[in-house]
Parts: structure tokens; C-alpha cells; sequence
């Protein structure tokens, strides 16, 4: 079968690989990926890999590399294991990519996302969504209602991670709420707060094309370039007697974009770190102490939240697909995928990989 594997550091091949093969487990689901997106993550293990991609076996799973890409994704099922019962042989379905022990410390008390062990799908795991076939666990697939296509089912993933965020943040009718940094999960952000009612809305975004994008996705933003704005002025003209934000959410994994969040919020309000840093920050913690705020981390999302997601969607009421700039096929991956991803003057903002193209 094709698919595309990750090898090392500027390193990715379109290979035919050997399919899924022998007895399927009880409990485990074989799947045909149909559509798969590009992450960030992906791109971090393109550039400077490997990072989170296993060279020696993984403590769990036991993958290694070299891996096969692909953790965003929808799929149709063609088997499934005795024990799996919610799905059945034909079923669309979007894949939510945390493997991890049930029976840990976190696992007990339904926390996966946070085991010590835990792989992920297209990362830490002998299969993933850049593969024309794929054998996952019953727990990671959900089944999605028609209201929902194939691309958006693709968009689940990186979607929870948005709301899960917006979720930590406490962000609800009438509040008032920073997004800063409208990379895809910037983007994401700022569609899940207009999804909880937020009604003042502020952007900030170095990027002129991504400004252009976030002012698309929701008209009655205030956007800004911080470089070119008294952002802590801008604030104060549009909060109730200059306070300040209710919340904001770092969405760049930058020290700066951090600080800003800092000073843009209100008193006891709330700042939250959706953004990964890849180097430590330095932070002004007598602010944090004198405003009396709450900073809030997040690490991917509770995997229940995956019904949820896919319930916004297929109501209309989060628009996921609108951050898609190009589906492209598995061959161009590289060039036209991550290469254009990483090309400063583009304007891509989410690339996926149709795998039925």
C-alpha cells in the first residue's frame, strides 16, 4: 500500500509499504483513511526531528521509525474486532489519535491524554492517517453523523484542541477575549470563541495574510499588528472602564505573544497557554501576582471531548473547514505540502492530504 514515512530530519518518502496483515484483535478497528491534515507537529518533526517520532522503540506501543505520518484525520472502517461494537464495517468515522495505558494512574481516572506512556497515532504508532490502510484501537475511532464531511471529520483533532482551550479559559456569553496568533490552531481558537458567545474579540497576528484570514472567519474581530499597535490602548478603549480582558489565549508558543496575554487581561482574569514553547519564557510573575490572574495550560484535550466537536460542526456553529487553503495528493506531499507550509511568503494556513486522490 502507499504511504508516506517519516525517516529523520528533512526526510519524508512516499513508499509501497506492506498493508495490515494477520488476525485483527478483539478490540481493534481496521481502517481506510480518507482525508488527513497536516500539523504543526508535523512540521516541528520535519524540521528538527526526531522529536516525539520514536528511534527506539516506543515504552507502549513499540513503534519506531521509520513512521508513518498522520494523526488528523477521517477514515471508513472495513473491520472490526469481536469486542467492538459502536462502529461497524462502512462506518465514517474521524480518528482520535491518543493511545494510552486504561488501567494507570491517569487512565483510572479517565485522564489519557496525560499518561506518562502515551503514543499518538502517526507519531508513536506503527500505523497513521498518511497510509492508504491503518489498524487502530476501538477507543480511538468515533463514528460522525452525515452532517459532517469527510474533511471536516479530519478536522476534529486539531479542533479539540482549540475548544479545549477556549474551554480552560472559561470563555462564555459576553466575554470579552485575545486570540494571539492565528496560525491553524489560532484559527481554530478564534472560531470556538465566537462558538461560546465571546462578543469583543481582539486578534493579534504579525502575519498580514493570517490577519486577512482571521478578519474573514469572524468580520467583527478587532485585528492588529502588535508591532504597529498601543495593544494595551486598543484594550482599554473597548473594555468596560479600561479594565482589561476577561481572558486570552496564547496561541504561538512565544514569549512576547505570552506577555501580551499577560497585560491584556483584566484583574483575576484569565490567561491560557494553548501555544507549545519550544525554549523556556521569561515572564513578569509580579504582574501575574499584582493582578491577581489565572494561567491556565493545556496539553491536546480530554478525549471525550470528540463528540462534542463533531456535534459543532454539523450544527454549523464551528466552521472548521474554512481554515483549509489546499488538499493535495500523497505524492506532493513534501513540495507542496510541507514546504509550503514552512514558505515564510505563502498564505496556507491548513494543508490536507486527500489519500483517495
Amino acid at each position: 500500500m502507499k504511504a508516506v514515512r517519516y525517516y529523520s530530519k528533512k526526510d519524508i518518502r512516499v513508499e509501497d509499504v506492506a498493508p495490515p496483515s494477520g488476525p485483527l484483535g478483539d478490540d481493534m478497528v481496521l481502517i481506510e483513511p480518507l482525508v488527513c491534515g497536516i500539523c504543526g507537529t508535523d512540521l516541528h518533526e520535519y524540521i528538527a526531528g526526531p522529536i516525539v517520532t520514536p528511534a527506539t522503540p516506543h515504552v507502549y506501543s513499540g513503534a519506531t521509525l521509520p513512521q508513518i505520518l498522520g494523526h488528523e484525520f477521517s477514515a471508513r472502517v472495513i473491520e472490526t474486532g469481536r469486542n467492538v461494537t459502536h462502529v461497524k464495517p462502512g462506518s465514517r468515522v474521524s480518528i482520535q489519535p491518543l493511545i494510552s495505558p486504561r488501567d494507570d494512574y491517569y487512565g483510572r481516572r479517565g485522564l489519557f491524554h496525560l499518561s506518562e506512556k502515551m503514543a499518538c497515532v502517526g507519531l508513536s504508532w506503527e500505523w497513521g492517517g498518511m497510509g492508504e490502510r491503518a489498524v487502530v484501537n476501538g477507543y480511538n475511532v468515533f463514528p460522525v453523523p452525515d452532517t459532517v464531511s469527510d474533511v471536516q471529520a479530519a478536522m476534529i483533532e486539531p479542533a479539540a484542541v482549540a475548544l479545549y482551550g477556549v474551554d480552560r479559559g472559561g470563555v462564555t456569553s459576553g466575554s470579552s477575549v485575545l486570540v494571539s496568533g492565528v496560525g491553524p490552531i489560532g484559527a481554530l481558537v478564534l472560531l470556538a470563541v465566537k462558538a461560546a458567545g465571546a462578543t469583543t474579540i481582539f486578534v493579534s497576528e504579525l502575519n498580514p495574510n493570517r490577519r486577512a484570514l482571521a478578519q474573514q472567519l469572524v468580520p467583527e474581530a478587532i485585528v492588529f499588528d502588535p508591532r504597529e499597535t498601543d495593544a494595551l490602548q486598543l484594550f482599554r478603549d473597548h473594555t468596560e472602564e479600561g479594565v482589561g480582558l476577561d481572558v486570552a489565549l496564547e496561541c504561538v508558543g512565544a514569549e512576547a505573544s505570552l506577555n501580551l496575554c499577560a497585560e491584556a487581561v483584566r484583574r483575576r482574569g484569565t490567561v491560557v497557554q494553548v501555544g507549545l514553547h519550544m525554549k523556556p519564557a521569561a515572564v513578569d510573575a509580579m504582574l501575574w501576582a499584582l493582578k491577581d490572574i489565572t494561567v491556565e495550560a493545556t496539553w491536546c484535550y480530554p478525549v471525550q471531548i470528540w463528540p462534542r466537536v463533531a456535534s459543532m460542526i454539523g450544527a454549523g456553529i464551528l466552521p472548521v473547514e474554512k481554515i483549509v487553503t489546499a488538499t493535495i495528493r500523497p505524492e506532493d506531499v513534501v513540495e507542496q505540502g510541507f514546504e509550503a507550509l514552512l514558505d515564510p511568503k505563502a498564505s496556507h494556513m491548513k494543508i490536507l492530504v486527500d489519500m483517495k486522490a
